[in-house]
């Protein structure tokens, strides 16, 4: 027996254990009580997570099939700004009937947790470099400020200082083409 209470994502399937061909559906909304995820996004404690999920008994244990939507929030990986955004992932896994195997998901006391199942889900699906819009420009390597905030009517020409004399090398090249005589008139 179990010995702690099953979960806000364990779905009690006692009707249909054991019972090859018996389907059912369910759907829930739960909170998140901690956060999913590390890095620049993820999905934050509080956060309502929807699942909508298919159980099928088969012989094995019970086909567990369905998706899940949830919003993520965070930090655009180019110029920091709060980015948010929805995630729909579709997910399935056996949960066999305990026994001799060793197995990742099992039915327990008749019911079957698809925490694990929708977490990996929709952590997998977080954008490893997210972004705040696709074209966002980022952050300015000098001044700091954003990209897209800075207007384009005063052109930047940040040159390296150790570069400095091959643009001086590059201007005087252009005007000594241009006071050249054309040799082949």
């Amino acid at each position: 027996m179990r010995n702690q209470r099953p979960g806000a994502f364990s779905v009690l399937v006692r009707d249909i254990v054991r019972r090859p061909g018996e389907m059912r559906e369910t759907e829930r909304d739960v909170a998140l009580t901690e956060n999913w995820g590390e890095g620049l996004v993820e999905f934050a404690a509080g956060e309502n997570v929807h699942v909508d999920v298919r159980l099928e008994s088969v012989h094995e244990g019970i086909l567990a099939s369905g998706t899940a939507f949830a919003r993520y929030t965070g930090e655009c990986g180019r110029c920091l700004t709060a980015i948010e955004a929805p995630v729909e992932v579709e997910f399935q896994e056996l949960f066999a009937y305990p026994g001799e195997e060793a197995n990742d998901f099992e039915v327990q006391d008749d019911h079957v947790d698809l925490e694990t199942l929708v977490r990996d889900a929709l952590v997998l699906s977080l954008p490893f470099q997210p972004v705040c819009r696709p074209d966002c420009p980022g952050l300015d390597p000098v001044t700091g400020e954003r990209l897209a905030d800075v207007s384009d009517e005063e052109p930047r020409q940040n040159i390296d200082p150790r570069w400095a004399a091959l643009a001086q090398f590059t201007s005087e090249s252009a005007e000594g083409a241009e006071d050249a005589p054309d040799s082949q008139t």
